[in-house]
């Protein structure tokens, strides 16, 4: 993988963790009310736009990474996404860790490099 499609795929990890975190923060704050009142609250607070800002910018790295390398390579090197969201989750929102979903994060990691370590 070259260097720019190895840069478009941090991008992509570093934009799609920040969108998940910020919509997690736009939707954890727990005076927001319920029903309407909530969507108010959270459209209100910039944690929903920095979310949103993410994903659009992820969506335009993730259609320049795919047109780097195949679509097959490219979707299991972006499931590294789901160890960085577990450990952000655990650092910034105290989300458990179970040993069954460090297995899992382990699992995935050795898939991604196995992946990676084929280019």
């Amino acid at each position: 993988m070259g260097a720019l499609a190895t840069l478009l795929w941090l991008a992509n990890v570093v934009l799609d963790t920040g969108g998940q975190l910020a919509f997690k923060a736009a939707a954890s704050d727990p005076q927001d009310g319920e029903g309407l009142q909530r969507w108010k609250h959270m459209l209100s607070r910039p944690w929903l736009w920095i979310g949103i800002a993410c994903y659009v910018l992820e969506f335009v790295a993730w259609i320049a990474f795919l047109s780097l390398v195949p679509l097959s390579k490219g979707v299991l090197l972006g499931s590294i996404n789901i160890v960085a969201l577990m450990i952000a989750g655990r650092l910034l929102f105290r989300e458990k860790l179970t040993p069954l979903r460090v297995t899992g994060m382990l699992l995935v990691t050795a898939g991604v490099a196995v992946v990676g370590a084929g280019s």
